[in-house]
């Protein structure tokens, strides 16, 4: 947010080293970071070397069309993401005391997973609904609970409400939350928080069981690519 600041101040560019000056970063992770923030279209680079805003940025920081704009920019997201780490990806968040409907980004050899039973009546089931929960407070999570019960889905599914809330308040914020055959019978799921201000939101994604083995690297890679995502609902 520093570089992205630091160059919305220089309307006709700025060099490299002014911004690592002011948002007092060394070069090498500046470096990276530059590098990130043009490839998702929040900064340009001009032929002489400086650096402007890109169209992504402006079109988030507009306040015209937001909403459908923020939504367009997290489905481009999302679907590098998913040639990324070689699976379905999700974007969810709670809002209003609800599980919105998950952005989706799957393809022929990514099959996303049937949703034979909504994810927003399915959190206690689905990683991402857990990963969701999670990061709401103890109060929240009971309101939740008693406006949507616990079915079993498969036989892995966590009814019980008092084992539910165990696990969640056991989860490391660092660790992914995992779904394993929880929801649907042949597919694993894994998902890691988004943190944006207040904003309750996550990355998650879904593997066949055969290739279960991929779980824990892919939701690893998950997480390393969260910042565009974090970026796009803190502007």
């Amino acid at each position: 947010m520093r570089v992205l600041e630091t160059v919305s101040r220089h309307r006709n560019g700025v060099t490299e080293d002014v911004i690592a000056r002011r948002a007092e970063l060394p070069a090498d992770r500046l470096d990276r970071l530059l590098r990130m923030l043009c490839r998702e279209g929040y900064l340009s680079r001009l032929e002489d070397g400086s650096y402007v805003v890109g169209e992504a940025l402006m079109l988030l920081s507009s306040g015209l069309d937001r909403s459908q704009a923020l939504r367009a920019r997290l489905q481009s997201t999302l679907d590098e993401l998913r040639d990324t780490v070689g699976a379905a990806v999700y974007f969810g968040r709670y809002r209003d005391g609800e599980l919105e409907s998950a952005q989706v980004a799957d393809g022929p050899t990514t099959p996303a997973v049937n949703q034979w039973v909504d994810f927003r009546s399915a959190a206690h089931a689905t990683a991402l609904g857990k990963c969701l929960l999670s990061q709401l407070d103890h109060d929240r999570r009971l309101d939740h609970l008693s406006r949507h019960r616990t079915p079993r889905l498969t036989s892995r599914t966590i009814t019980d409400e008092r084992l539910l809330l165990t696990a969640l308040d056991r989860q490391p914020s660092t660790v992914p939350v995992l779904d394993l055959q929880e929801y649907a019978v042949g597919t694993v799921c894994a998902a890691v928080p988004v943190t944006a201000g207040s904003a309750v939101s996550c990355l998650a994604l879904s593997l066949p069981v055969a290739q279960a083995h991929r779980l824990r690297r892919a939701a690893e890679m998950l997480s390393q690519r969260a910042a565009p995502v974090m970026l796009s609902l803190a502007i």
